[in-house]
């Protein structure tokens, strides 16, 4: 440890001079971990929390340069619904002088945290008796003092992070972790496309579509050296719940990097694209591992490449800021009247014992009739928060993995990191190609969660895209050149010596 921080002062002073930095940087977490017996979202139906394993968190990064202000909000929930979002910026502008359009919200995903969907309280107040029923008492719903907690949480952990802002400098890098994070999606014999068609299934040909391994990492340190906070975005699933209330494999994330560096710095995670990603390899001729290993494997060798990134990368202090958002209005797909009404007729007959699958999702089809009626197109925000050479891109959605490499090819920018379920939730958001012959899916299911037109995804993408090409990059920091060559070792400038 020593080591290490003497050599983060070296560093920091170039040739005797002081190092200064006209940015300021500040991060914070605060608790948002659920009580046990509340609702466990993550499915279509109901689950509670019966043990607890490790806290969840909100956890803030705060930037400063000039009269620029952004946060990047990481939040170890399923989902972050709209109103939450719009709440919180209400506040945080109104309270710290960051503007709304400036704070970026996202959800890491965590199938194992708070009840904050899926459905929103009163959302289905004006629908009918047997469809209120159905929302309220066979689905899974968000809790609203839950909600408004999560809601405060966000603005308090933001002030902290303003409060505790002061002249830093940053890093930026990417590792590559290919081995933990598989697409769920698998060709098979009969060209279709499957979600997790199962371990050994013979059916299975190859997998449907990519991942995205690199682990992006942003971090901050102050002028002496010391470390501030990191950002990690990387594209996979929080599915690997290693048993009770958690944060899920960002958990092992954090306690990776901190205990590799030995500090307590906020670790602010940012989900990548993985509405197709999870821990799960078909493929694999291997028994999985536990819950709990499985965890720590994903997380540990996640947050392994993000050390490396870190006590690698240079650092620099010429960090320009800058933002662009655009909110879309996205039609739903509708399901036919003929499907409406086989749905009811299903509902009518009762719910079945043994597999209920055809009946959870007569369920989503009757409520998501009563959606189009109401809500017909649903607001997506596409966001761009720049931080130097990196431009964050968020979307509302379980967003297929191709989407944010073609984000990442599209950007302007050397280090671009796409954020899904951020500023809101949409639902599963795939591929044209997974609504075509050889798609399919659960992420293509119609349900009152995932139902936007097909065309969303690739709107969404362009959008984002479009918004870094109206920004400018900044230059990725660089080490300092080596100085002249003065003259060689002396040790070593000698021929060999035989006796």
């Amino acid at each position: 440890m020593k080591t290490f921080l003497l050599f983060a002062l070296m560093t920091s002073c170039l040739h005797g001079q002081t190092l200064t930095s006209t940015l300021k940087a500040g991060f914070a977490e605060r608790d948002i971990t659920p009580d046990i017996g509340m609702e466990q979202p993550g499915g279509y139906g109901k689950s509670f929390h019966l043990k607890f394993h490790d806290a969840c968190k909100v956890r803030v990064a705060v930037f400063e340069e000039g009269k620029k202000r952004v946060a990047l909000v990481g939040l170890d929930t399923l989902v972050v619904p709209r109103k939450v979002v719009l709440e919180a910026r209400v506040r945080i502008e109104k309270e710290l002088g960051i503007p709304g359009d400036s704070v970026m919200i996202g959800a890491s995903h965590s199938h194992s945290s708070g009840p904050v969907g899926m459905v929103m309280p009163g959302e289905y107040d004006g629908a009918s008796d047997l469809v209120k029923k159905l929302a309220y008492e066979d689905s899974s719903c968000a809790d609203r003092g839950f909600l408004q907690r999560v809601t405060h949480e966000i603005v308090e952990g933001t002030r902290v992070a303003f409060s505790a802002r002061v002249p830093a400098q940053l890093s930026f890098g990417f590792g590559h972790e290919d081995k933990v994070a598989f697409n769920r999606r698998l060709r098979m014999k009969n060209g279709q496309s499957w979600s997790h068609p199962g371990a050994g299934n013979p059916d299975m040909i190859e997998y449907a579509g990519p991942i995205d391994p690199q682990v992006g990492v942003v971090g901050a340190w102050d002028l002496q050296g010391q470390l501030l906070g990191v950002m990690v975005n990387y594209a996979c699933h929080a599915t690997t719940n290693p048993g009770g209330i958690s944060a899920n494999w960002i958990y092992h994330l954090e306690k990776t990097i901190q205990g590799a560096l030995g500090t307590r710095a906020p670790v602010v995670f940012l989900q990548g694209a993985c509405g197709d990603v999870t821990q799960v390899d078909n493929l694999s001729p291997h028994r999985r591992p536990g819950p709990e290993e499985w965890s720590q494997l994903v997380g540990g060798r996640v947050g392994a490449e993000a050390v490396k990134v870190l006590i690698s990368s240079p650092r620099g202090t010429e960090i320009p800021l800058d933002s662009r958002q655009k909110v879309l209005a996205i039609p739903r797909r509708k399901p036919s009247p003929a499907r409406v009404k086989r749905s009811l007729e299903i509902l009518q007959a009762g719910k079945p014992k043994g597999d209920v699958t055809e009946w959870l999702f007569a369920k989503e089809i009757a409520m998501l009739d009563h959606l189009c009626k109401v809500t017909p197109t649903v607001d997506s925000e596409v966001q761009v928060i720049q931080v130097g050479p990196a431009a964050f891109v968020s979307n509302p959605a379980e967003y297929f993995v191709q989407f944010g490499l073609d984000i990442k090819k599209g950007s302007p920018f050397a280090f671009t990191f796409p954020v899904e379920l951020a500023n809101g939730i949409v639902g599963y958001v795939p591929t044209e190609e997974a609504f075509g012959p050889a798609g399919g899916g659960c992420e293509t299911r119609l349900t009152a969660y995932s139902n936007l037109v097909i065309t969303a995804g690739r709107e969404m993408a362009e959008t984002g895209i479009a918004l870094t090409r109206e920004l400018k990059p900044a230059p990725a920091p660089q080490f300092a050149p080596a100085p002249l060559f003065g003259k060689p070792w002396s040790y070593g400038n000698v021929p060999p010596e035989l006796e």
